[in-house]
């Protein structure tokens, strides 16, 4: 395999040397995690990278004659939570208000139009939080506090999130490089097992060999809490709901998702045990 290095990705990137006879792309880079943005106008500097670059790579893979393009998008083309009980569907209308969303929906909606344009097949991916060996943000600080020992609030949050492991998001890419029914469609992924924060916690735990120090704090009382101190974002992603739902994704694609979530955190926690 080689490695072709194009520097920055935006609109004026040259792609050439990557897209030249090939047959398939598929598109995962992208500007995110900025927690503390220092960029003067945010929006613009995400549709820099996630809408004009993709939509420049998508063009040039069209002119060298590329078949499939996929893209991995993002669950936030479909919004921020859901109310417990519903799920985020593939075909939902929604337009997001947040930066990274909205620069992901532009680019969905301009490789829809390249590809009437070009006849160039085109795969939308949107997955909810991936987690896997190396994970980031939240997810590495909850495993850092559960192995330093560190009570944590979380214990009475029942909610129900949807994620999907680094392992099941690939399979899925995999899937969608050659199967017939993936051509043109928008698809959502998961493990197939959502699960609440401290259901999550728990499992996390049990890898770790360590006990789980969960106090039942009301979710209510964390989110006053949130806010006063400034971090109701983050709150809301340990204590709001996101469900997805993958039904179309099985049944056009006769796809499952090959790995159980017992057995997506055992590998992320094996990574983080043997890179602290």
């Amino acid at each position: 395999m080689s490695v072709v290095r194009v520097g920055e990705i935006n609109c004026n990137t040259d792609w050439a040397g990557v897209v030249f006879d090939c047959n398939v792309v598929a598109h995962g880079a992208a500007r995110v995690h900025v927690m503390n943005d220092s960029s003067i106008d945010p929006l613009s500097a995400f549709r820099s990278t996630n809408t004009l670059g993709t939509l420049n790579l998508a063009k040039q893979a069209a002119e060298f004659g590329v078949k499939r393009f996929i893209f991995i998008s993002s669950i936030k083309v479909n919004g921020e939570f859901t109310v417990k009980g519903s799920s985020f569907k593939f075909d939902d209308t929604y337009v997001p208000d947040d930066p990274y969303g909205l620069s992901k929906y532009e680019a969905e909606v301009g490789l829809r139009k390249i590809a009437q344009e070009t006849g160039m097949e085109v795969v939308i991916i949107r997955p909810p939080l991936i987690y896997g060996p190396g994970v980031k943000g939240n997810f590495v600080n909850m495993m850092r506090w559960l192995n330093k020992g560190v009570p944590l609030p979380l214990g009475a949050i029942h909610n129900i999130r949807s994620l999907v492991s680094i392992d099941n998001l690939v399979n899925l890419i995999v899937t969608c490089i050659e199967h017939p029914n993936a051509a043109n469609q928008t698809f959502l992924v998961s493990d197939d097992e959502d699960i609440s924060t401290s259901g999550l916690l728990s499992k996390l735990g049990l890898s770790l060999g360590v006990t789980n120090r969960l106090l039942p704090i009301p979710g209510t009382l964390l989110e006053f809490l949130a806010k006063l101190l400034g971090k109701y974002a983050v709150a809301q992603r340990l204590l709001g709901s996101l469900q997805v739902d993958i039904t179309k994704t099985k049944e056009q694609l006769n796809w499952e998702p090959p790995f159980s979530i017992d057995e997506g955190l055992k590998k992320t926690v094996q990574y983080f045990l043997e890179h602290p």
